[in-house]
């Protein structure tokens, strides 16, 4: 096994809590004296079906563990998941179906296998327990925790302030979350820095039922596209690792040159000093390949790299690109939404506004313009369509 201080080197990069250093450096000099590995712990909610960079952060930390020798636990929260986590949130999430987190667990864990060593990895779900407890059970693990420490979360705190409603159910989530802990008897948890909380709130609950505390490693959120809000789905800004390598591509030489740094530290290995002296330009398309041949393979991160420089090095349009039939009637907006150029008429109607949109090289400055004649639409720097009337 590696030794304390090589292991802490691996395990300290990119990390902002380590709450705390003293008790990981006792847990590992345990470890290599009793040659037994340490149990590391992620949680994920299936409350979508695709995984994104901003999740690999913590996938990429877990497969730096499984390396080092230890054993890495992927929980599924698919009892929690039915819940929704209310972590940096101004309202109540929507609550998922037994049947949509089901279908979504099922993809995490062909996704997950594209970072994680899939043949050392535990994958366990907390229905397994949380779903058996009786009424009394329940009700003497509420009793571990105080409505006053709940408050001391700054978004509850806030949406209290707000006079913004705080269900019974988001109370919960955090002790749920905490007792996930106790059951694997973690030795360490690993999540974002908006899961602080929930992390500590498990190391109170397996002080109170008499086990070692978990050492808590928070990963920094990973900002989206925008650059503003962290990267999800939700808020439209994220790139999915099961994307095509054309859109991965095009949505990372979307980013800002500081971005792109973060971007490296959270999601390379690659040296921080070599990639601030490249040219920025040229560390961006080196960045979407690292990520496209991590998610897919080296030929296709080739092949959009090339296909980068044909099209926006040489002002040429793409050769491959999708094709829209359409009747004459059909208005901007429409085609760009059916063809699935964008994702909804919202996206459409801001890149029109930002100037974004254009058919035969011609800018769209209206939403209700009409095209009466074929001709290749352009959303962006990135995205084509060619329309045949």
């Amino acid at each position: 096994m590696v030794n304390i201080d090589k292991q802490l080197d691996i395990i300290k990069r990119g990390a902002v809590d380590i709450i705390s250093e003293e008790e990981l450096r006792k847990k590992l000099k345990q470890s290599i004296e009793n040659k037994k590995p340490l149990k590391v712990k992620a949680g994920f909610d299936p409350t979508a079906p695709d995984l994104h960079l901003g999740h690999t952060v913590l996938l990429r930390k877990l497969r730096q563990f499984q390396d080092l020798g230890h054993e890495v636990y992927f929980l599924i929260g698919d009892f929690t998941g039915q819940i929704g986590d209310p972590s940096g949130r101004s309202e109540v999430r929507k609550q998922l179906t037994k049947k949509e987190v089901a279908r979504n667990a099922r993809t995490y864990k062909r996704q997950a296998a594209k970072i994680l060593d899939i043949r050392k990895l535990k994958i366990v779900f907390n229905s397994k327990w949380l779903s058996r407890m009786k009424g009394q059970e329940f009700g003497t693990l509420m009793a571990h925790y105080t409505v006053n420490r709940l408050f001391e979360r700054e978004d509850f705190s806030q949406r209290r302030l707000d006079k913004k409603p705080i269900y019974i159910s988001e109370f919960i989530y955090p002790i749920l979350q905490g007792y996930d802990s106790v059951m694997l008897k973690a030795d360490i948890e690993i999540g974002g820095t908006d899961q602080l909380f929930n992390l500590l709130v498990g190391r109170d609950l397996q002080k109170d039922f008499n086990q070692q505390q978990q050492v808590v490693l928070t990963m920094p959120l990973l900002e989206g596209t925008d650059g503003i809000q962290k990267m999800s789905k939700s808020y439209g800004n994220y790139i999915g690792i099961n994307e095509p390598p054309k859109e991965i591509f095009g949505k990372i030489m979307s980013i800002s040159d500081e971005m792109m740094l973060k971007y490296y530290e959270l999601l390379t290995d690659a040296d921080l000093a070599k990639v601030k002296s490249a040219h920025p330009r040229d560390a961006k398309v080196n960045l979407a390949k690292i990520i496209i041949t991590q998610y897919h393979s080296k030929q296709a991160a080739e092949k959009e790299a090339d296909e980068f420089t044909r099209v926006f090095s040489q002002k040429e349009i793409p050769q491959d690109m999708p094709v829209f039939k359409t009747d004459g009637t059909k208005n901007i907006i429409t085609i760009l939404t059916e063809s699935k150029l964008v994702d909804s008429g919202n996206e459409a109607r801001r890149l029109i506004k930002q100037g974004a949109v254009s058919f035969n090289n011609t800018k769209i400055e209206k939403e209700d313009i009409v095209p009466k004649e074929s001709g290749i639409l352009k959303a962006g720097s990135r995205r084509f369509l060619k329309v045949i009337l």
